[in-house]
C-alpha cells in the first residue's frame, strides 16, 4: 500500500531536484527522505529517480508519476482541510518574505499566526532575492513593490508609501533635483535596473535611474544614502527614523512617488490552501 508521506516526499524531491534540498524543505533528515523514496520505488516496482552527483533526476516513469502524485497530495490536503474544525490549521506553511521588510514588520504577524494555531508549523525564509515559489516549494510569498507579470495568483494586502531621499551632505555638494528629468544628472542608489515612477497631476512620469552603487537590499541602500553616496527611492518604513533625525531629507515633494503595495502571491490553482487564506486575512487585518 502506498504511504502518503512517501508520496509527498517524492514530490518534494522531484521539485527540489535532490534529496538534500527536499530534506531542508521538509525539515527531516536526508536518511528519512532516502528511506521513503526506497520504500515508494519498492512498492511501485519501478525506479522513479536517477541519483546523480548534482542531485536527483526524474526517470521517464518518475516524470509521469510525479504529476499524479502531486494531484493526489493536493486532494488529500484539501480533504483534510475540509474536515478540520472551523478555524483549526495544521501541517506546514512555507513562506518567502523580503529581508528588508520581513523581520521587522511581518515577523510579529507570523508569530501571531503560529500562536493562534498551535498545530501549524510556520517556516519563513527571509531574502530580498526574487524567489521562485513554485520551483523552491513555497506555499506563498509576501512581496513589496510593483508586481511583474507572472502566472502566480496575487492578493493585495495593503499600501506602501515611499519618498525620494538623500543626505544633507549630498544635497549640499550636488544640489537637489527639482523635476524627474534632473535625476538623470545625479548619482542614484538602485537595486538593479528598476524604474522610478513619479506622479505629476493625472499622469505618471517614469525615470530609469543610474548610479555606481547597487544593492539588492533596501536597508543597504538607506545606509548608502545616509553616507552621502546618492539619491534613493525608498519606502517610508526604511527612512522614518533617518528623516526624523535629519540624517536624510526628502526630495522632490512636488513629484511624489507612486504608491506601491504589499502582496501575498501563491502558485496557480482553483483552491488556495486554507492556511494561505488565513494568513492573507491576518495580513490584511494588520496592514490594510
Amino acid at each position: 500500500m502506498l504511504d502518503l508521506d512517501d508520496l509527498a516526499t517524492f514530490v518534494e524531491v522531484a521539485d527540489a531536484g535532490g534529496v538534500s534540498a527536499a530534506a531542508r524543505r521538509l525539515g527531516v533528515s536526508k536518511s528519512i527522505v532516502s528511506r521513503r523514496l526506497v520504500r515508494l520505488e519498492s512498492e511501485l516496482g519501478v525506479q522513479l529517480l536517477a541519483r546523480t552527483t548534482r542531485g536527483a533526476a526524474l526517470t521517464e516513469a518518475g516524470a509521469t508519476f510525479r504529476d499524479h502524485a502531486a494531484r493526489v497530495c493536493a486532494e488529500i490536503d484539501l480533504a483534510r482541510e475540509t474536515i478540520l474544525p472551523a478555524g483549526d490549521l495544521r501541517g506546514r506553511l512555507r513562506i518567502a518574505a523580503p529581508l528588508s521588510f520581513g523581520p521587522t514588520h511581518l515577523a510579529p504577524v507570523l508569530a501571531q499566526l503560529a500562536r493562534r494555531h498551535p498545530r501549524l508549523h510556520v517556516h519563513t525564509s527571509y531574502s530580498d532575492r526574487f524567489v521562485d515559489i513554485v520551483g523552491e516549494g513555497f506555499d506563498c510569498a509576501i512581496r513589496v513593490g510593483h508586481l511583474s507579470d507572472s502566472n502566480l495568483i496575487a492578493r493585495r494586502i495593503g499600501p506602501i508609501h515611499g519618498k525620494l531621499v538623500a543626505s544633507p551632505e549630498y544635497v549640499g555638494e550636488h544640489g537637489a533635483p527639482e523635476t524627474p528629468d534632473q535625476l538623470l544628472t545625479h548619482e542614484c542608489l538602485v537595486q538593479g535596473t528598476e524604474t522610478w515612477h513619479f506622479i505629476d497631476g493625472d499622469r505618471t512620469i517614469p525615470v530609469h535611474p543610474h548610479g555606481r552603487f547597487k544593492a539588492d537590499n533596501g536597508m543597504a541602500l538607506a545606509a548608502a544614502a545616509v553616507a552621502g553616496l546618492g539619491i534613493a527611492a525608498l519606502p517610508d518604513f526604511l527612512t522614518e527614523k533617518e528623516l526624523a533625525s535629519g540624517a536624510l531629507v526628502a526630495l522632490m515633494n512636488n513629484y511624489p512617488l507612486t504608491e506601491i503595495g504589499i502582496f501575498i502571491v501563491r502558485p496557480p490553482g482553483h483552491h488556495p490552501a486554507r492556511k494561505v487564506r488565513v494568513l492573507a486575512e491576518l495580513l490584511i487585518e494588520h496592514f490594510g
